[in-house]
C-alpha cells in the first residue's frame, strides 16, 4: 500500500510539474511547442463547447491574425519572403471553421435568451453592421460571399495556377542562364547555388499557393452552408422546443446566425485579399506601395486625363460638384508633379548620354602594359564548338579543365595556370587551337554532336562514320553518331566525346610544356606554400647555397622528363646535398633524380610488378664517355654524326620491336652519360624514359628486355 501511495503521489507530482506555470511558460517559449499547442487547441474547439467570453477572445484573435497577414503581404518586397503563407492560410481557415462550430453551439443552445447568447462580438456585429435588421444582415452577408468566392478567390486561384505552370516551364531556361553565368565567371559557385535554390523555392511556393487557394474557396462554401443550417435549425429549435413564435425565433436566431457569419467572413475576405495581393505581385520588386505608386506615376498623361474626365463629371447636371472637384484637383496636382519629375529625369539622361558620347568619341589609348601581358595557356574555339562550354547531359569542357588542373597538381606537383577559353572567328567552325604563351602548340577538328571511336589494336573500324585522325597521338579514328555508342563499346573500341578529346590533347600539350610554364613567380609560390615545418629548409638553402632561379632550372629539368615535383621537400634536401660539392645544374639535377629513385621506379613499374629496361652495351657506354669534351663539370657531347645516326637507328629499331611485343621499356645507362643520352633520345622519341643506374631503387624489380 505504501508503494501504491508513493506511485500515485509521484504521478500526481509529475502532472502537477507539467502544469506548473513556470514549466509551462518555458515550453511555450519554444516556437514548435507553442504552434503544436495552438493547432491542438483548434482541434479541441471542434469537439468541446466554448464559453461566450472565450469565444469573444478567439474571434478577436481571428480578426487580428487576418489583419496581420494582410499588413505583412503589403510590406514584403518579394512573394518568396512570405513562403509560409499557404500554411498560415490553412491555420487561419481551420481557426475560423472551429469558431463557426463553437458559435453554432452557443446560438442553437442559448439563442432564445437574447442577442448576447453567443458573446458580445457577434452581438456587436448583429447590432451595428445589420442595424438590428436580419434582412440587411443577410444581404450584406450574401454580398461578402459573392465578393470573396466569385471575385477575389477565383481570380487569385487562377493567377497562382498560371504562375505555377509558367514557373515550372521556365525552370530549364533559368538553370541554363545560371550555368552560362557561372561558366563565364560572372558569378561564383556559391551565388549559383543561391540562385538555383531561389528558382526551386519559387516553383514550390506557387505550386503550394495553387492548392492553398482551394482552402479559401472551401471556407466560403462552408460559411454559406453553416449559416443556412443555423437559420433553419435555430427556427426549428425556437418554435418546437423553446415555445417561441415563428417571428421571434426568426428574428433572434437569424440575427445571431448572420452576425456570426459576418464575423467569420470579414476575416476570410481580408485573408483572401492578402492571397490575391501576394500572387499578383510575383514579378514586382519592393513593397506594394512603391511598386504600385511608382508605376502609376510613371505615366503622368494618364493622371492628367483622369483629372480632366473627373472635372467633366462634376459639370454634369445632378452630380455632386464638391467630391469630383476635389478629386480632379488632387489628380491634376499629381500629374503636374509627375510631368515635372519626368522632365528633370529626361534632362539628366540627355546630359549623361551626351557625356558618354563625348567620352566615346575620344578613344582612350590602351595602356602599353596590357599589350605586353600574354596568356600562359589558351584554348581558341571555332564558333561551331562554343556549345561545348555549356554542354548539357554530360561533362562540360570547363569542368573537365578544372579537373585537369587538380589532376596535374596531384600527379606532377605542378599548378597549371588558368586556361583562357575564347572564340576565334578566323578559325574553321569545328577547329580548335591550343596555344602556350600565345604560340600554337596543337590543333584539331571535332564534330560537336558525334563521338570519336578508336581501335586500341589499330585495326580498321567497321562502323558507319567519318574517318579521321585522333589529334593527340595521331592514331586512326572515326567520328560516329551517338546512336552507335553501345555497339562501339561492345566491340571493345575506345569511345570519347569532343570535350574529352580537347582535354586529352590539352593534357599532353601541358605535360610537354610544363618546364616552360613553371615561371620564376610560380616557383616562388610553390616554395611559399610549403608547410611551416619546411620553411627553415628553404631559408637555409635560398639564397646562401643556391639562387631561386637555379632551383627553378632544376625543377624545369625534372618536369621536362615528366618527373613529379610534388615531393618538393625531398627535392630541396637533395639540392642542398648536391650544392656541397657542385654548382653545375645538370649535376644537381642528376643527384636529385637519384634521391627520387623510389618515386621514379614506381612511375615506370608496369602491371606485372617490374621495370622493363633496355641497356646500353659497354661499347656504346665507352663511346659516349669518350665523346664528352670540356673542362671540369662543364662538358658537352661531341660525337661524330655518323655514329649518332647509327645510335639513333639502333634505339628506334629496338624500342619499336619491344612496342610490337606490348612492352614500353626504359633505357638504362650509367650515371655519367644519362643526361647526354637523354638529350639525343628526346629528339626522336620524347616519350622514352632514360634512367641511370643510380635511380634504380634497391627494392625495385627490373627485367632486361634487350640491349643496344
Amino acid at each position: 500500500m505504501a508503494e501504491t501511495s508513493g506511485g500515485q503521489n509521484q504521478a500526481a507530482g509529475g502532472i502537477g510539474g507539467w502544469l506548473d506555470p513556470r514549466r509551462l511558460g518555458q515550453a511555450l517559449k519554444r516556437g514548435d511547442t507553442a504552434l503544436a499547442l495552438g493547432v491542438v487547441a483548434i482541434l479541441v474547439v471542434l469537439i468541446m463547447p466554448m464559453p461566450a467570453w472565450l469565444l469573444d477572445i478567439a474571434l478577436a484573435l481571428s480578426m487580428t491574425l487576418s489583419v496581420l497577414v494582410l499588413m505583412t503581404v503589403l510590406f514584403i518586397n518579394r512573394a518568396l519572403e512570405f513562403s509560409t503563407f499557404p500554411t498560415v492560410l490553412l491555420i487561419a481557415t481551420m481557426l475560423r471553421l472551429s469558431l463557426n462550430l463553437a458559435s453554432t453551439r452557443l446560438i442553437l443552445a442559448n439563442g432564445h435568451e437574447g442577442t448576447d447568447a453567443a458573446g458580445q462580438v457577434i452581438q456587436a456585429f448583429g447590432g451595428f453592421v445589420m442595424s438590428g435588421n436580419f434582412v440587411i444582415g443577410i444581404i450584406v452577408f450574401a454580398i461578402l460571399i459573392i465578393v470573396n468566392f466569385i471575385v477575389i478567390t477565383k481570380g487569385s486561384g487562377r493567377i497562382a495556377e498560371v504562375t505555377a505552370r509558367f514557373s515550372l516551364d521556365s525552370m530549364p531556361g533559368k538553370q541554363m542562364a545560371i550555368d552560362a553565368d557561372l561558366s563565364s565567371g560572372l558569378i561564383d559557385e556559391q551565388e549559383a547555388k543561391h540562385r538555383r535554390k531561389e528558382i526551386e523555392d519559387e516553383s514550390n511556393f506557387f505550386g503550394s499557393m495553387d492548392g492553398a487557394a482551394k482552402f479559401v474557396r472551401g471556407d466560403a462554401i462552408a460559411g454559406l452552408m453553416i449559416t443556412f443550417i443555423n437559420v433553419i435549425g435555430g427556427i426549428i429549435i425556437g418554435v418546437a422546443q423553446m415555445d417561441l413564435t415563428f417571428a421571434q425565433a426568426a428574428q433572434s436566431y437569424t440575427l445571431l446566425t448572420v452576425g456570426d457569419g459576418l464575423v467569420s467572413q470579414i476575416p476570410a475576405l481580408i485573408v483572401s485579399v492578402a492571397a490575391g495581393l501576394l500572387v499578383s505581385k510575383s514579378a514586382d520588386k519592393g513593397s506594394t506601395d512603391k511598386a504600385l505608386f511608382g508605376q502609376l506615376s510613371h505615366y503622368p498623361r494618364a493622371m492628367a486625363l483622369a483629372s480632366f474626365l473627373t472635372f467633366c463629371l462634376a459639370l454634369l447636371p445632378g452630380m455632386p460638384v464638391l467630391p469630383f472637384m476635389i478629386l480632379s484637383a488632387v489628380t491634376g496636382a499629381l500629374a503636374y508633379h509627375a510631368f515635372k519629375r519626368q522632365r528633370v529625369a529626361e534632362v539628366q539622361q540627355q546630359a549623361s548620354q551626351a557625356a558618354e558620347t563625348q567620352e566615346a568619341a575620344q578613344p582612350k589609348e590602351q595602356p602599353i602594359g596590357d599589350t605586353l601581358a600574354i596568356d600562359e595557356a589558351r584554348l581558341e574555339l571555332g564558333y561551331g564548338l562554343l556549345a561545348l562550354i555549356n554542354k548539357e547531359g554530360g561533362a562540360r569542357l570547363t569542368d573537365q579543365i578544372k579537373s585537369l588542373r587538380r589532376q596535374l597538381a596531384q600527379e606532377m606537383g605542378f599548378v597549371l595556370p588558368s586556361v583562357r577559353i575564347q572564340d576565334n572567328l578566323q578559325l574553321p567552325a569545328n577547329t580548335y587551337v591550343l596555344r602556350i604563351k600565345e604560340i600554337e602548340a596543337g590543333r584539331g577538328d571535332l564534330r560537336p554532336n558525334m563521338l570519336l571511336v578508336m581501335d586500341p589494336r589499330g585495326e580498321k573500324i567497321p562502323l558507319t562514320g567519318e574517318a579521321t585522325t585522333e589529334p593527340t597521338f595521331g592514331l586512326p579514328a572515326m567520328w560516329v553518331s551517338e546512336s552507335q555508342r553501345e555497339e562501339a563499346l561492345f566491340r571493345g573500341y575506345t569511345v570519347v566525346d569532343p570535350p574529352t578529346v580537347i582535354t586529352t590533347h590539352l593534357t599532353e600539350i601541358i605535360k610537354d610544356n610544363m618546364a616552360e610554364l613553371l615561371s620564376y613567380a610560380e616557383t616562388q609560390k610553390l616554395l611559399d606554400e610549403l608547410a611551416k615545418d619546411h620553411q627553415k629548409l628553404v631559408a637555409d638553402l635560398i639564397p646562401s647555397q643556391i639562387t631561386l632561379g637555379n632551383v627553378q632550372r632544376v625543377l624545369q629539368n625534372l618536369l621536362t622528363e615528366r618527373v613529379s615535383i610534388r615531393d618538393l621537400p625531398t627535392i630541396l634536401e637533395a639540392i642542398s646535398e648536391a650544392c656541397g660539392y657542385t654548382r653545375n645544374i645538370t649535376a644537381i639535377t642528376e643527384h636529385v633524380r637519384s634521391r627520387l629513385g623510389r618515386q621514379i621506379c614506381n612511375e615506370h613499374t608496369g602491371e606485372a610488378g617490374y621495370i622493363p629496361i633496355v641497356t646500353l652495351t659497354p661499347q656504346w657506354e665507352q663511346a659516349f664517355a669518350e665523346s664528352l669534351v670540356g673542362d671540369g663539370e662543364d662538358k658537352q657531347l661531341s660525337m661524330a654524326p655518323s655514329q649518332l645516326q647509327e645510335f639513333i637507328n639502333q634505339v628506334r629499331q629496338t624500342f619499336e620491336r619491344q612496342a610490337m611485343m606490348g612492352e614500353l621499356p626504359v633505357l638504362l645507362t650509367s650515371p655519367g652519360i644519362r643526361a647526354y643520352v637523354r638529350s639525343i633520345v628526346e629528339r626522336f622519341r620524347p616519350q622514352t624514359a632514360v634512367l641511370s643506374q643510380n635511380e634504380i631503387h634497391p627494392k625495385a624489380r627490373i627485367k632486361t628486355l634487350g640491349q643496344i
